[in-house]
């Protein structure tokens, strides 16, 4: 036992000097590591419903006590193990800024290899970001279209990927065909043959989000990129939401192009993201910032952005290792099971309607509803000032509803309260 209890507090870092014990304690330390061990010998569905262990697990987090956090969608809280190893990082750099910079660039290519071996990919087709904006601004700007070419995306896109294509749609000439999905859909036909009846002999690219954004819809990924490759259509992947949520790799989906934050369900340092190019797409794509040959078949010619936080990036590191010593299956499971939890008891009141499938393929941690007669907004600011509940409304598209989403510190005592602060709102 002790051995094993070790190996996981070596899993979660780099080196040995960083391990559980940077927690407030070793105690603490322990518990953690002793959760995780346990939570790995269950089944990811078993794992999923274990209250005690999770609970535990959560102490691996420094979230406050006197909020109850439900916007991972937006961004996620670090594990300790990853603030402490930022930390280290921008004091190590702070030493000798010029000489350690260097040192920490030569560290990235390590990171690479575990984000390739994450996505299930070569390391020559991940290029690492700053967030999914940057990442696939790269690919809409750096792919040579015409006046005329037409783009398939949905007006439920995310709001940067969709100002970015109208931009280029004023500024060349090129078509959005637009798609406008009524949420929630719980028939991925339905979501294909969208795609497909959008589609014109002059379209040239698929847009597609994994997850939306707005209410946790999940899209087809895999199958919209085998559609789009039958009719030699270029297949961008928006996988802000679902990287780190879900257990898939990139090679699965197989796209011609996939961009994720990491900063959100993987839980790395702020402003960090990753670019997926396949192979023989490399040369082709021009770069976002110019570098000295731009049509090398480099993947790290989209990694020349000046001067960045390579603190943040490293320590991305310390995140995979916290995801792996979880488990994908096992994390996406149990963020499925808070989201439904949740989600199930709220709808139970008349006022309540879900925008958001409970179904396994059609969703996993991302929840959305409203109440009947009130506006999202006023219900996020009433869940934050009365119930110390921070949430977010979403309006976008024909989406307006208050986004909830979870994640693995979360436990259902929080979601048992968030439940409650529902059930008094909408009965006022």
């Amino acid at each position: 036992m002790t051995h094993r209890r070790s190996f996981i507090k070596k899993s979660l870092s780099v080196a040995a000097t960083l391990s559980l014990t940077s927690l407030t304690g070793k105690a603490i330390a322990e518990d953690v590591s002793d959760a995780l061990l346990a939570l790995n010998k269950l089944s990811p569905l078993q794992a999923a419903t274990d209250e005690e262990l999770w609970m535990r697990m959560s102490q691996a987090y420094t979230t406050s006590a006197s909020m109850i956090y439900l916007n991972n969608a937006g961004v996620s809280p670090q594990p300790k193990v990853v603030q402490d190893a930022l930390t280290r990082y921008h004091q190590f750099i702070n030493e000798g800024p010029s000489q350690h910079m260097n040192a920490l660039e030569r560290g990235k290519e390590l990171l690479r290899s575990k984000l390739a071996d994450l996505a299930g990919t070569s390391t020559d087709v991940i290029a690492i970001n700053r967030n999914t904006t940057e990442a696939l601004a790269t690919v809409s700007n750096g792919l040579t279209l015409n006046k005329g070419d037409e783009i398939v995306m949905t007006q439920q896109d995310y709001p940067n990927m969709v100002m970015d294509w109208k931009q280029r749609e004023m500024r060349q000439g090129i078509k959005i065909n637009w798609i406008n999905f009524k949420l929630p859909i719980e028939d991925e036909n339905v979501i294909i043959n969208e795609y497909i009846k959008a589609t014109t002999p002059k379209t040239k690219i698929w847009h597609i989000t994994h997850m939306i954004n707005g209410t946790g819809q999940l899209l087809p990924a895999k199958k919209l990129c085998e559609e789009a490759r039958k009719r030699n259509i270029i297949s961008i992947v928006d996988g802000a939401q679902t990287y780190g949520q879900l257990d898939f790799k990139i090679a699965d989906i197989n796209p011609d192009y996939f961009a994720a934050s990491l900063h959100k369900w993987l839980c790395a340092p702020l402003g960090t993201g990753l670019l997926y190019v396949k192979k023989e797409n490399i040369a082709g794509l021009w770069p976002l910032f110019s570098g000295d040959h731009p049509q090398k078949d480099d993947i790290r010619k989209f990694e020349t952005v000046g001067t960045r936080s390579l603190p943040s990036e490293i320590a991305i590191s310390q995140a995979i290792d916290f995801h792996n010593a979880i488990g994908s299956k096992r994390k996406e499971e149990r963020l499925r099971f808070l989201k439904n939890y949740c989600c199930e008891k709220i709808s139970k009141h008349p006022r309540v309607k879900l925008h958001v499938s409970l179904k396994p393929e059609f969703s996993c941690a991302i929840g959305s509803f409203s109440i009947d007669g009130i506006e999202p907004a006023k219900i996020v600011l009433q869940l934050v000032l009365e119930h110390q509940i921070h949430t977010a409304s979403i309006i976008w598209g024909n989406i307006d509803c208050v986004r909830i989403s979870p994640h693995v510190y979360t436990t259902t005592k929080d979601l048992d309260h968030f439940v409650d602060a529902i059930f008094k709102i909408a009965s006022a």
